[in-house]
This record gives C-alpha cells, structure tokens and sequence, in this order.
C-alpha cells in the first residue's frame, strides 16, 4: 500500500497508473477540490497538511512506500515526507518533471526566494502580475501595495480562503483574477494587455505550470519577467518517468526482501 502526496495533475495520472498496476494508493491533498478529482478516478484520499509526525504515525498503519508528487514548491510537505518515511522505515520515492530550461533573455530575471522576487518587482515598478499562488503572497503585498506607483495585480485560485486573505492583506477585488489553470500562451498574452503588465513574478514550476508559454507570451510584449528557481531540496530515489516510479518501487522491494 502506498502513501502518495498529490500536487499536480502529472500526479493524479500517477496515482491512478500505480492503482491499476495493483498498487493500492492512499493520497493526501491539500484541497477538497483535488480530492474529488482524485475519487471519481477510485483513489482513496485524505485531505489537509501533515507534520512529519503525523504522517509517520499514518504510515504505521501498513504502508510499504511513499511516493511524493507533490507540487516542486510545497518543499515543506517533501521535506516531512522525507523525514517520516526514513523514521518509519519506509522507501521514499521522488516524482517530479524535469524543470523547464530558460534560455538567457534581458527581460529574464532568475531568483531564489520569493523575498528576491518581491525586492525585484519592487525595484521595477509598475504594474505587477503575480501567478505565484497565495501562500507566500503576504511577502508581496507587504512590500508592493504600500507603494502608490505599483498596481499589484494577483492570479490564483478561485478559492473562499484565498478570497478572505487577499481581503485581509488589503489587495482590491479588482486586482484578484480568480482562476484554474492551465492556461495559454494566447490566454497569458490577453491578461498581459487586459491589465497593462510591465512586470510579472512567476514560479519554475515546469511544463505543467506553463512556464515556458508565460515566459514566451511576456518577453513578447517586453514584459520584465522574475522567475523564481525550484527550492533546493535533496530528494532521495528521484524520478523523472511515471516508469522509473514503478522501477524504483519494484527495485527497492527486492532489495527489502534480499532478490
């Protein structure tokens, strides 16, 4: 049985692929959304964050391995994973896409943290389009909003939760696009003109998140771009193939049982 955390769409296929190989597969998500996604598909869920402590004690209860597909940017959720399943001695096995090669471009600029990208955007000015999501919109909105010469503009989910803390932060409703990705480069190029972006501040999330088409669509229109690079994490048994997961997993049960 295996424990799999769930943070892309890469991952559901995943999850299903690995069930119907005779694997049976608990996912944990974050949302409700992603776990209905995840049951009309019969995998079974979990939803909500988990410490490495408590994921160790879940993991107790008859788990041979853990898979994480979590998004490249919830570091947090694989560094608890990592921890859990070494303490409960378990495999661990990493699945994430490649990232995306971003070629050198004047407009290009790469970050490490999202402190960087806010005192990049900052320095800019303008108007400025966050698709970073709003867990660490906090960091932008403290720097950028007090400033009368940037219009901060925020895309993310359409969430309740993220609503009341865009509300809470004092970003305005007209500022908010509230939508589910993906999106295209058409799509990006239309936003982009629609609100007059001079800047905007994206995540390397790979091809699922479209980097490169928002690149593309950006540097096009002489947008300055802020891209921030994937968290260093050390992932053990790292997979970049839906095929190298099962290998992986079939590998290191060989090995547990001395084949």
């Amino acid at each position: 049985m295996i424990f799999f955390l769930a943070g892309t769409s890469d991952a559901r296929e995943l999850a299903v692929k690995l069930q119907k190989d005779g694997r049976p597969v608990t996912a944990s998500v974050v949302t409700e959304n992603a776990a209905a996604e995840l049951k009309a598909e019969g995998i079974s869920t979990r939803v909500g964050r988990l410490s490495a402590d408590e994921m160790m004690s879940i993991l107790g209860k008859g788990y041979t391995a853990v898979v994480d597909a979590s998004h490249p940017f919830a570091e947090e959720a694989s560094r608890n994973a990592i921890e859990a399943a070494e303490r409960a001695g378990v495999p661990y096995i990493r699945f994430e896409r490649a990232g995306t090669q971003i070629s050198e471009h004047p407009l290009v600029t790469r970050v490490d943290t999202y402190e960087e990208a806010a005192e990049a955007a900052l320095e800019r000015g303008g108007i400025v389009l966050l698709t970073t999501g709003s867990k660490t919109l906090e960091i932008f909105t403290r720097k950028l909003l007090p400033c009368s010469d940037i219009r901060l503009i925020a895309r993310m989910l359409p969430r309740t939760d993220n609503m009341e803390k865009c509300a809470r932060l004092g970003l305005p409703q007209k500022n908010i696009v509230a939508m589910q990705g993906p999106f295209t480069k058409e799509f990006d190029l239309a936003l982009y003109r629609h609100y007059g972006v001079t800047t905007t501040v994206m995540k390397e999330s790979g091809a699922i998140g479209a980097v490169a088409e928002k690149i593309e669509a950006a540097v096009s229109l002489g947008i300055e771009t802020i891209v921030i690079s994937r968290p260093p994490v050390r992932y053990p048994n790292r997979c970049e193939q839906f095929e190298q997961v099962i290998h992986t997993l079939n590998r290191l049960e060989e090995m547990k049982h001395g084949l």
